[in-house]
């Protein structure tokens, strides 16, 4: 016995209309008595140190996959990290681009060097970095690969302790 299927799809080209440009929706609790609509999305658009700029990547539909929460304590438990992981990602960058600063230094970025190489890029640089510690007999053998320079100058920028990416010296490998 043989089965065929055919499935039609009529594709329709739906025109946005003009109107629908240019709209930005914001909430807020700030009254008109205070600030005018001008002034509240100047002061959204102001915000450039704090999560905010990160939510630009959750606003592209592609760029998250739907996710089925039910209880609303799970809903906001997921908003609640996804805050902080973006506030954590904002002070990184923010860290490391005040230490360039400050030390005149730069870093490799999308387009070359850079003083204000974004968080991405930032964490990016680390991909290349490897930490492998063996086991030979009952003597733990540690390795770090692909260390460089500008690793450590970001480490110095963290405040993050750069014995996790230098390789102990012999005496710890053998003790």
């Amino acid at each position: 016995m043989e089965q065929r299927y055919r499935v039609v799809v009529e594709v329709e080209t739906v025109e946005r209309a003009e109107d629908d440009y240019g709209w930005t929706v914001l909430a807020t609790t700030i009254g008109g008595e205070i600030c005018t609509d001008a002034e509240i999305l100047q002061a959204y658009n102001d915000q450039h140190s704090t999560v905010e700029p990160g939510f630009r990547w959750i606003k592209n539909p592609a760029a998250i996959t739907p996710v089925w929460l039910e209880k609303p304590e799970r809903i906001a438990a997921l908003a609640m990290l996804t805050v902080v992981g973006l506030l954590v990602y904002a002070l990184i960058q923010r860290q490391v681009r005040l230490y360039l600063h400050d030390q005149q230094q730069s870093l490799s970025g999308n387009k070359g060097l850079t003083t204000t190489p974004t968080a991405a890029v930032i964490l990016t640089l680390f991909s290349s970095v490897m930490r492998v510690q063996l086991m030979l007999d009952t003597t733990p053998v540690l390795h770090i690969y692909g260390v460089q320079p500008y690793h450590l100058l970001v480490c110095d920028a963290l405040g993050i302790d750069r014995g996790w990416y230098t390789a102990p010296s012999h005496q710890e490998n053998s003790a």
